[in-house]
């Protein structure tokens, strides 16, 4: 009868201890994510090609340009992050 006690103490303890883990890091996660992307310098995104296109329209436009390739290749990243959590939350 003890024994049954302390394994199931064990099992709770383990699967609490798991998920406070697993929140810690995902928040780690997230707020890493977030300040890499508020203070990361400006990326170049163009092939050769569009940047020369794009440079001999000014400078104005050519940071726009830029921000919309990466806006552009973000949102697919987001989309597969949110559908595979929502995913692992459903199959816990």
């Amino acid at each position: 009868m003890y024994y049954k006690k302390v394994n199931a103490f064990c099992k709770d303890f383990e699967h609490n201890f798991v998920s406070i883990i697993m929140k810690k890091l995902l928040l780690i996660f997230t707020f890493s994510i977030l300040f890499l992307a508020a203070y990361v310098g400006p990326c170049k995104a163009q092939c050769s090609i569009c940047s020369k296109t794009v440079q001999q329209m000014g400078d104005k436009p050519a940071r726009g340009f830029n921000s919309g390739i990466i806006y552009l290749m973000l949102v697919p990243y987001a989309l597969i992050g949110v559908i595979g959590y929502k995913w692992w939350k459903g199959n816990r």
